[in-house]
């Protein structure tokens, strides 16, 4: 539920959440919790006061904890996050996240979005009249009926488009999954055109030792 946007249902009702509770906390824990329970799957603990919307989020991440059956977790993993909780102090594990100033900010970055899809929409709307008017006139062409049904479509649909990235953009402020940003990223940062480099010298290397225990085997008679 907290990171998925593609569902209306999920962003209604994060949305609500957050309009009318403070979410104040999101602890991240490891895969495998409940296993003993027979529920393997990742879960968060929230936080949060209702009666006033959320400003501000406070992680904390145990989501690399290695947990299990014969080694749950315990109140032990917990003294960090209850040293840091009073103050919510930023951490390895900890960090805020600023909710009102993203989504005031997604706010900002889908407002041309909607303006765009606004004017289309009334463009499309006039000429659909048109469109209503010519199928009215027995005397209009149909090559001019075909184009002007044409216009109509694509106006319509640049502006379903044009709706569609603002809603996204401001979707997309709902995705409240941890991302610790004070984890160290062991992402490959290396290009496709490096990648190919490395492939082609490997594959060189390979054909040298080939080479060589050819000419260690023996001379067919």
């Amino acid at each position: 539920m907290l990171f998925r946007t593609n569902e209306t249902a999920f962003v209604q009702t994060k949305r609500k959440l957050l309009e009318e509770c403070d979410v104040w906390c999101i602890v991240s824990l490891a895969g495998g919790v409940f296993s003993s329970a027979g529920a393997g799957v990742k879960t968060n603990l929230m936080f949060f006061t209702k009666g006033r919307p959320t400003e501000t989020i406070w992680y904390y991440d145990l989501s690399d904890m290695q947990v299990g059956k014969k080694s749950p977790l315990t109140q032990a993993h917990f003294e960090d996050f209850f040293r840091l909780l009073p103050s919510r102090g930023d951490s390895e594990r900890s960090w805020t996240v600023d909710f009102a100033g993203k989504l005031q900010q997604a706010i900002e970055d889908a407002r041309p979005h909607r303006e765009r899809a606004a004017e289309l929409f009334a463009a499309a709307a006039s000429l659909d009249e048109k469109v209503r008017e010519k199928r009215r006139a027995k005397s209009t062409k149909t090559e001019e009926l075909a184009c002007l049904e044409g216009q109509w479509k694509g106006t319509l649909r640049d502006a379903r488009d044009a709706q569609a990235k603002a809603e996204g953009i401001e979707e997309a402020v709902y995705d409240l999954k941890a991302v610790n940003p004070n984890r160290s990223n062991n992402e490959d940062t290396r290009t496709p055109a490096e990648l190919l480099d490395i492939i082609d010298a490997k594959g060189r290397e390979a054909d040298a030792a080939l080479s060589r225990l050819r000419q260690l085997l023996p001379l067919r008679s």
